[in-house]
């Protein structure tokens, strides 16, 4: 079983795909900062997914405190460039269904 952070409002609702594909996720709705990460339990984490390209400074964070995380957004519009280097990967929503990246993100269907 995958442990998935999804920070941001989801308001494409991965996190709930996610859960129903049998993930344990914890969420952070607000501002996403070390404390915040910490708290939903990033160093055991296995996929940290951004749905607010504002919070992309998440990104290097999660990546410091768990550096075998995978970094995901999930978010309408880009990273910064910064943030883009360190990512796994960025899906555009308007792109790819919320239950086809859960599947891929599980390893259930072919890698993203």
């Amino acid at each position: 079983m995958s442990n998935v952070i999804v920070a941001g409002a989801d308001e494409h609702g991965l996190g709930e795909e996610l859960e129903e594909a049998g993930a344990t996720v914890t969420r952070i709705p607000d501002v996403v900062s070390a404390s915040t990460l910490e708290d939903a339990g990033v160093h055991d984490a296995d996929v940290l997914v951004l749905t607010d390209t504002a919070e992309a400074t998440a990104i290097p964070i999660a990546k410091e405190l768990n550096p075998d995380i995978r970094a995901v957004a999930y978010a309408e519009g880009s990273l910064p460039e910064s943030m883009a280097a360190i990512a796994d990967i960025s899906v555009d929503p308007r792109l790819m269904a919320p239950d086809v990246v859960a599947e891929e993100l599980l390893g259930e269907g072919e890698e993203l």
